[in-house]
C-alpha cells in the first residue's frame, strides 16, 4: 500500500523538518557537564528479572543519564550478581518491595513471559514507567488490561522490540512507505520455530530460590530444572505461548510499524495450522502457518522458519535466498519490487532500489540509536518512546490469534472496534487466562 497516513505525511513535510519531519531522539548523554547528569537528574531504574536476557541492561550503566538502583529476581545469586555488576545498592526477591521505593523512577522487566503484564500493571499503579521485554501478555485480556492501567496512570511504556532502534529496519521501511516498491500486494513474516522436550521429573527446589514467587499467577506444579530454565519459560504453555509470540514479536513488530503508519490496524481474519507437542513439558506451538487478511483485503503470511523453508512460502528467487539465510524477517512484496527486513539487515529486489534508502523521500521514521537510551529519554521528556505499548498490543494480538486458531481448529475473525474474537465461543473463553491466587491484574 502506498497510501500514507495523514499523521506521518504532515510530520514529514512540515516546515522545520529537522525539528519535526526527521525526529531524532536526543541522546541521554547530552546532559550536564561533559555529558554526565547530576545524581538528582538521573533516571533511576529497578531491573526485575536478572537471568541471561537481562544483559541488555548494561546499557543503563553505560548511560550517564541513568542509574540502576535495585535488582530483583527469585534466584538469590542472579540478583546479587547483577546488583554488584551494575552498582545497584539493593536487591530483592519480591518485585513488590522494589515497587514500594519512591526513589525508583522506572522498571525494566525481563522476567518469564507470564509475569510481563502483571508486573507492568503493578509498576504503573506504583507510579513507575515501564520497559517491558517482549512478548506482551499470555492472553489478549492481559494486553488490553495493560493498556487500561498504563494510560490511567499516565506512564511511559517502552516495548522491548529493539529493532526499531536499528537502522536496517527503519531504512527498509522508509523505502516501502515512500512507494519505492509500488503498491504492497502481499506480506510474508517468519520467525524461528519453537522447541520440544523438557524432562518433567520432579526435583528438590534449590536453596536460595523462591519457586512459589517464580510461579506467581501460573498454576502450581512440581519443581524441575527444565521448568524454570529459559526453554521452559519460553515453551511451556503455563508461562508463554511459544515462539509464535516470543520470537514472532520481532518481525511482527516490523510489520506493525508499517501498518501503524498506514492506519491499518491488524488483520481481521485468520486461518492458522500448526503443531503442539504431546510429549515432555513443552506444550506450546512449535510450527505454524498463518494466512491473515486485513480489512482492505491485503494478505499477510506468518510462518515459523522451518515450515517456510519447506515450501509454505512461494517467493521469487532473491526473496527465497533471504529467507534461507536469515532466521527471522518481514518481506513486503510490491507491484514494482520487494524489500526484506530483519534485525541488522535489509535487502531489496535490486541494488538500485536498496541504494535509494540513502534518500528515500519525504516520509521518515523516528531515529533511535539505542533502545534503552530512548526509554530513558522518554521517561525524562514524557513523550512516547519509539516502541509504544499500543503498537505492541496489536502485534502481540496477531500471535495470539494464530495460537487460538491452532488450539480451536477454527478460522477466526477479529473485531477491531470491540477488540474481541467473533464467531467462536471457545476462542473468546481462551482470550482469558486464569490466575493463581492471590495474584490478579
Amino acid at each position: 500500500m502506498t497510501n500514507i497516513s495523514r499523521r506521518t505525511f504532515l510530520k514529514s513535510s512540515a516546515a522545520g523538518a529537522a525539528a519535526v519531519g526527521f525526529p531524532t531522539f536526543v541522546p541521554a548523554t547530552a546532559l550536564g557537564k561533559d555529558g554526565a547528569a547530576a545524581p538528582s537528574e538521573r533516571v533511576t531504574v529497578g531491573v526485575i528479572g536478572c537471568g541471561s536476557r537481562s544483559n541488555s541492561c548494561w546499557a543503563y550503566k553505560a548511560n550517564p543519564g541513568a542509574q540502576v538502583l535495585a535488582t530483583c529476581d527469585p534466584f538469590l545469586n542472579r540478583r546479587v550478581e547483577k546488583a554488584e555488576a551494575w552498582g545497584a545498592e539493593s536487591h530483592y526477591a519480591d518485585f513488590r518491595e522494589l515497587l514500594e521505593r519512591d526513589d525508583i523512577d522506572a522498571v525494566h522487566i525481563v522476567t518469564p513471559d507470564h509475569w510481563h503484564v502483571p508486573i507492568s500493571i503493578a509498576a504503573a499503579r506504583a507510579g513507575k514507567d515501564v520497559y517491558c521485554e517482549k512478548p506482551l501478555g499470555v492472553s489478549i485480556e492481559q494486553n488490553l488490561a495493560a493498556r487500561e492501567i498504563v494510560e490511567k496512570h499516565n506512564r511511559v511504556f517502552q516495548y522491548g522490540t529493539q529493532q526499531r532502534s536499528m537502522d536496517s529496519c527503519r531504512l527498509g521501511l522508509e523505502l516501502v512507505l515512500n512507494g519505492h516498491i509500488g503498491e504492497v500486494q502481499e506480506i510474508y513474516v517468519w520467525a524461528p520455530q519453537g522447541g520440544t522436550g523438557g524432562d518433567p521429573t520432579p526435583q528438590p527446589v534449590p536453596a536460595n530460590f523462591d519457586y512459589d514467587l517464580w510461579l506467581g499467577p501460573a498454576p502450581e506444579k512440581p519443581y524441575c530444572d527444565a521448568r524454570v530454565a529459559n526453554t521452559g519459560a519460553w515453551f511451556i504453555y503455563d508461562y508463554a505461548i511459544g515462539f509464535i509470540a516470543g520470537w514472532g514479536a520481532h518481525p511482527l513488530d516490523i510489520l506493525q510499524w508499517w501498518a501503524d503508519e498506514n492506519d491499518m490496524g491488524i488483520p481481521v481474519e485468520y486461518t492458522t495450522t500448526g503443531t503442539i507437542p504431546t510429549k515432555g513439558l513443552f506444550d506450546s506451538v512449535t510450527h505454524w502457518s498463518m494466512q491473515a487478511t486485513y480489512a482492505n483485503g491485503l494478505k499477510m503470511h506468518f510462518l515459523d522458519r522451518s515450515t517456510a523453508v519447506k515450501g509454505d512460502m512461494t517467493l521469487p528467487e532473491g526473496m527465497t535466498k533471504s529467507l534461507e539465510k536469515i532466521g527471522n524477517g518481514t518481506i513486503f512484496l510490491g507491484s514494482d519490487g520487494w524489500v526484506s527486513i530483519s534485525r541488522g539487515v535489509f535487502t531489496a529486489s535490486s541494488e538500485e532500489l536498496r541504494r535509494k534508502a540513502k534518500d528515500p523521500g519525504p516520509i521518515r521514521l523516528p531515529v533511535s540509536r539505542q533502545h534503552m537510551d530512548n526509554f530513558v529519554d522518554s521517561v525524562r521528556s514524557r513523550e512516547q518512546p519509539i516502541s509504544n505499548l499500543e503498537s505492541g498490543i496489536k502485534s502481540d494480538i496477531i500471535s495470539h490469534m494464530g495460537d487460538l486458531c491452532i488450539r480451536t481448529g477454527e478460522t477466526l475473525r477479529w473485531d477491531p472496534v470491540n477488540e474481541t474474537v467473533v464467531g467462536s465461543d471457545d476462542a473468546v473463553k481462551m482470550m482469558h487466562r486464569p490466575m493463581r491466587g492471590p495474584w490478579t491484574l
